[in-house]
């Protein structure tokens, strides 16, 4: 009896590993990454902007670091839905 039992359970384990599941994984790990990082560069950006106190010179740093913040979620989020799309395309 308990052979049975370990045959199936390699079957339901085997059965899931795929060139799809890989790529699926590595991309989530991949847009984790990203968020958290997106997240830290705000945080930066918020630090620098409530410790400019009043300094052109370090407003003008911490907005140019907020607008790349910003471009960077945005590149981001075109290259997530361009993997999204041709992914779509291909399983279809």
């Amino acid at each position: 009896m308990p052979i049975s039992f370990a045959s199936a359970q390699l079957g339901k384990y085997g059965s899931d590993i795929s060139v799809g599941n890989l790529v699926y994984n590595i991309e989530y790990v991949v847009w984790m990454i990203f968020a958290l990082v997106v997240v830290v560069c705000f945080v930066v950006a918020g630090i620098m902007f409530l410790t400019a106190q009043g300094d052109a010179k370090k407003l003008e740093t911490a907005k140019a670091s907020f607008i790349w913040g910003v471009a960077g979620v945005a590149v981001g989020i075109i290259a997530y839905s361009i993997l999204y799309i041709i992914g779509n395309i291909l399983i279809y």
